[in-house]
């Protein structure tokens, strides 16, 4: 088994993969991180920090 090896990307990456997820309610948020190369857990622990971020409404 291949050790994980963690990416840090660029925050206008995170910021424009949560960006997709809320934009595409036609997709799975597995099929975009696929697309991203990403981890499936990723981009929907950053949706939720997002949202969290923003605040009730």
């Amino acid at each position: 088994m291949s050790p994980v090896v963690m990416k840090n990307h660029p925050s206008e990456f995170k910021a424009d993969a949560v960006a997709l997820v809320l934009s595409r309610p036609d997709r799975t948020i597995t099929s975009i991180a696929q697309d991203l190369g990403v981890g499936r857990e990723t981009p929907r622990l950053r949706v939720r920090a997002a949202q969290r971020a923003a605040g009730p409404g």
